[in-house]
């Protein structure tokens, strides 16, 4: 079980991580002051090893989706909080249909590769 929820527990903190860049490259105000310019690339490094680790486990589609989409509900969410960016209804719903793609793609949604799909020879 510790095998199973481990990717995703590295997939929560490259989340995190990722999350932490966006609102770092915001206040980096064109990467013009140096502090959150150097935690914005630390943080957007440190982000993209956790993504490569939890890639060895479960695949870069799922894998991508679910950080993406996170993210971006993450980043809108801090956007509100540190920087008083309200979304307008459009974009609610915008980030609502995300929530739903992100919890579609990791609860129903699977992958194969080619050496999963059996091939069968045409026998004449």
């Amino acid at each position: 079980m510790i095998k199973t929820l481990l990717p995703y527990l590295i997939l929560i903190l490259a989340i995190g991580l990722g999350t932490a860049s966006s609102s770092f490259a915001n206040s980096a105000n064109g990467f013009t002051k140096i502090v959150p310019s150097l935690l914005c690339m630390i943080t957007i490094i440190l982000c993209m090893f956790c993504l490569s680790q939890v890639m060895k486990f479960v695949s870069v589609g799922i894998t991508y989706a679910s950080y993406a989409g996170t993210c971006i509900v993450a980043t809108s969410a801090i956007g509100v909080i540190k920087f008083n960016q309200i979304p307008n209804i459009p974009t609610i719903i915008g980030l609502c249909l995300i929530i739903l793609g992100v919890l579609t793609v990791n609860l129903l949604g699977q992958t194969t590769t080619a050496t999963d799909v059996e091939t069968t020879e045409v026998v004449e």
